[in-house]
């Protein structure tokens, strides 16, 4: 049965638009997805389903570049984040396509820029980098290849030096516990916490005769 569209109202800021059918509203829809609607044209229920959908998919498209305006994500969080909210399979097997195509997801470039952001700003140890990427959903094989060119061993040394200046007033065990803990929690192996604590013990203690371990 055809249904006549007897009004079509904007709503207050101009991104949704209310369609009436046979004087009663029906739904509503994104500006973009009524665009072409007019009043006094006829919808059969397919047409009505078919707006429906469309206007899921632009709900769904403006979401998701807000999600990612934060910063980039991976394919798999994209995915999540849809489906907390309340997407369809169908539609975001849609969206994924979209933002795949546009160059919005791309898991590569995600591993990277993840990496080089705990580089600069909060260093981590591969066991960590692999960890958090994993959770994001990224492959291993893209993972290693993010992380192929890191030294560890400088990232624990710039993880650790502020830490190590506000501890360097404790004896020696008691620094290399507490340091050490510390880069432990940052993901670093201990061949390279134990390289990096020594290291800066001393540097912060030139003239002690302590013996290292």
């Amino acid at each position: 049965m055809l249904q006549k569209i007897t009004a079509l109202r904007t709503q207050k800021k101009g991104r949704r638009v209310r369609v009436f059918l046979d004087g009663r509203y029906a739904f509503g829809v994104q500006a973009s997805v009524a665009a072409k609607l007019e009043v006094g044209q006829t919808l059969s229920a397919d047409e009505i389903e078919e707006l429906q959908e469309r206007d899921e998919t632009e709900v769904g498209y403006e979401r998701a570049l807000n999600y990612l305006s934060y910063r980039p994500r991976s394919r798999a969080e994209m995915e999540r984040y849809l489906q907390r909210r309340s997407v369809s399979a169908a539609t975001t097997k849609t969206l994924i396509e979209r933002l795949l195509g546009a160059g919005l997801l791309d898991d590569r470039a995600f591993a990277e820029y993840w990496v080089e952001n705990r580089e600069q700003f909060r260093p981590r140890g591969m066991y960590a980098l692999r960890s958090e990427l994993r959770q994001k959903g990224v492959a291993d094989a893209v993972i290693e290849s993010a992380i192929d060119d890191i030294d560890e061993t400088a990232s624990a040394y710039r993880a650790a030096q502020a830490r190590a200046q506000r501890l360097e007033h404790l004896d020696y065990q008691t620094f290399w516990r507490r340091l050490g803990g510390f880069l432990t929690r940052r993901g670093f192996g201990y061949s390279t916490v134990k390289e990096t604590v020594n290291r800066l013990w001393r540097e912060h203690h030139e003239s002690s005769e302590q013996d290292l371990q």
